[in-house]
């Protein structure tokens, strides 16, 4: 069993930085493909970023292309998600995701249906 704990939202105003960290606790960590999601108020959870176990594949929404950075430290069962740039739409609690993956080190996935551990969740809030 994986337990997956976010941290390092916050409030921020329109053009500033978070970074986003999601500490894991089990000993399988780099054999977990990771993702981040997010879900606004009123609106359903949406695919933010995703990453391969070994990190060499990353795949982003159109909506934070760019802006965003996916990384993983798999020696601290760390991933990452460094927002920049961030604007008042990007207000939402995000959501980091696991899957164990048995084959490739470069498969990573875009839906949440595809993940079997989340976390908790961290508030975003980016004011105008």
């Amino acid at each position: 069993q994986v337990q997956l704990v976010e941290s390092g939202g916050g409030l921020v105003q329109a053009g500033g930085s978070l970074r986003l960290s999601c500490a894991s606790s089990g000993r399988t960590f780099s054999t977990y493909a990771m993702g981040w999601f997010r879900q606004a108020p009123g609106k359903e959870r949406e695919f933010v970023a995703a990453i391969s176990r070994s990190g060499e594949s990353t795949y982003y929404a159109d909506s934070v292309k760019g802006r965003f950075t996916i990384s993983r430290d798999n020696a601290e069962n760390t991933v990452y998600l460094q927002m920049n740039s961030l604007k008042p739409e990007d207000t939402a609690v995000y959501y980091c995701a696991g899957r164990r993956v048995y084959s490739s080190s470069s498969t990573y996935y875009r839906s949440e249906y595809d993940y079997n551990y989340w976390g908790q969740g961290t508030q975003v809030t980016v004011s105008s």
